[in-house]
């Protein structure tokens, strides 16, 4: 490490004591590779640490979570999204590197882009809207992730000029997207919680939109729908004696989900103490001291519910790859406001001049949508763009559950999951922290 000549030795002590110290081991495990991270403690730490791994894609098989005052150990079993170890170099190095520096905190800029922060009340067509306004103003979509959850709405759309392919800074412009945007969210019943922003620079993309959800409240909304059988099951229990409360949240599992649990935890000012995490088996996290009040206790079962509900993908997933124009997301998304068809989550991305979007989709009430009605729809936006994909399979979690069905967990309550497969439980320790 190379030191500025400004640094006394007292200062390079406290860098070098706070950098974290970053192991990756293909050897010791023989199906995955384990990630071992020791650093001082601070609150977001642990969610910074997993949003590197989600963010490659990785999916975290096992991890255990220790905290002994001031320091912090986390130990991560990751394979690629087949089930593979991690094995190229480039991206065991960006690991490392990226690990080295979580406690200095990331953020993730616009890339010259213009960021604009939109939630409100759902309904059908309303991202079809928004798109058209944009369209209208002369902005070009280029990045884009759109959430829906118990009525409401949340999205973080980047957009540039469409003449000067620059980022949108003249404040007049400015003014007029968020007037514009603003009537189309309140539309004729939400004038009070509807809200825009506009920025130059935000945190990351996913990250925020758990923050927006959070802030808006969603968790205390009632579903549109009954809740299927997959909703996510959440207890609370305080373990006065041993000064902590333990949080169980049993559902199914998928992609980026520890990381969607971590980020409501943070935002609710809880620190993760101790932690076992199987992915098909038990995951057990100690936070301490126990939730003081009930409201507090139903306080943490909703927002974790609902931290897990947020990126369910509800309906049909529709994968558009097409040459990048003006207008194109207004377009596709009439489209489908046109056919009946409700767009519950979206995912907007432009490369060179290809726009590469995922759209899921349901019928107007949210059930799913009629297959001759989608097949409708790709003929009309174009059946060699508009394809339906299928999630991906998770059969690499059989086999780890057969590995650890009989594995137990240290230090807490042993819980059986019986046959059960391909389901996660959460079993949580929470300490409140106060900074």
């Amino acid at each position: 490490m190379e030191w500025s000549a400004c640094l006394d030795e007292y200062e390079k002590l406290v860098i070098r004591m706070t950098t974290p110290r970053v192991v990756i081991d293909n050897a010791v495990c023989p199906k995955a590779t384990v990630v071992k991270v020791d650093s001082a403690r601070k609150h977001g730490i642990l969610l910074e640490a997993v949003q590197v791994l989600t963010d490659l894609n990785l999916s975290i098989k096992k991890a255990y979570i220790s905290s002994d005052g001031r320091w912090f150990m986390d130990v991560f079993h990751v394979t690629d999204l087949k089930g593979n170890k991690i094995t190229d170099k480039s991206v065991i190095n960006y690991i490392e590197q990226s690990l080295v520096t979580i406690h200095y905190g990331r953020t993730t800029g616009s890339n010259g882009l213009t960021a604009l922060e939109l939630t409100g009340t759902d309904r059908v067509g309303l991202l079809s809207e928004v798109f058209a306004v944009l369209a209208d103003l002369q902005c070009n979509v280029v990045d884009a992730k759109v959430w829906t959850h118990n009525g409401r709405i949340a999205s973080l759309l980047f957009v540039k000029d469409c003449n000067s392919g620059s980022p949108i800074e003249d404040t007049q412009q400015i003014d007029r997207i968020e007037a514009r945007l603003r009537n189309v969210l309140k539309g004729d019943n939400d004038i009070r919680s509807a809200k825009t922003m506009v920025s130059m620079a935000v945190t990351h993309t996913e990250r925020r939109l758990h923050q927006m959800m959070f802030a808006d409240r969603d968790y205390e909304r009632k579903p549109i729908l009954q809740p299927s059988g997959d909703s996510p099951v959440v207890t609370v229990q305080n373990w006065v004696e041993r000064d902590y409360s333990v949080v169980n949240v049993q559902c199914k599992d998928r992609t980026k989900l520890l990381f969607d649990v971590l980020c409501t935890l943070t935002d609710m000012e809880y620190t993760v103490f101790h932690a076992t995490i199987k992915t098909s088996g038990d995951r057990a996290y100690q936070m301490e001291p126990p939730i003081s009040s009930e409201p507090e206790r139903q306080r943490v079962i909703q927002c974790l519910q609902a931290a897990v509900e947020r990126r369910a993908s509800e309906g049909v997933r529709l994968e558009l790859c097409t040459l990048d124009r003006q207008g194109l997301l207004a377009d596709v998304t009439r489209t489908f406001r046109e056919n009946g068809l409700n767009v519950t989550r979206a995912e907007v991305s432009t490369t060179r001049d290809m726009a590469l979007n995922v759209f899921y989709v349901t019928d107007a009430i949210g059930n799913a949508a009629d297959p001759k009605l989608i097949e409708s729809v790709r003929q009309k936006i174009g059946l060699s763009s508009l394809k339906v994909k299928e999630l991906p399979p998770l059969d690499y979690h059989q086999e780890a559950e057969k590995e650890d069905q009989t594995a137990g967990v240290a230090g807490t309550v042993l819980l059986s999951l019986g046959s059960l497969v391909k389901w996660n439980l959460y079993h949580l320790g929470l300490i409140r922290s106060y900074s």
